[in-house]
């Protein structure tokens, strides 16, 4: 769910995947592997894409609507 919700929230944006990295500071292959569900997000760097989306970490993690 959060490699679904974080390609929604990253395209209704209208961001690549390099502008977001850009944004929040987080490399562009870690973004790229966690949209493609091939890595696992850490605590800290789930907080920054909910603050910079404005959601909460429950919403990326697909634990509420």
């Amino acid at each position: 769910m959060f490699a679904q919700r974080l390609k929604e929230l990253r395209t209704e944006k209208g961001l690549s995947i390099q502008a977001l990295a850009r944004e929040v500071g987080i490399g562009s292959s870690s973004l790229c592997r966690w949209e493609n569900n091939q890595a696992d997000v850490k605590g800290s760097q789930l907080i920054t894409l909910a603050r910079f989306f404005n959601v909460t970490t429950d919403y990326l993690l697909g634990l509420e609507d």
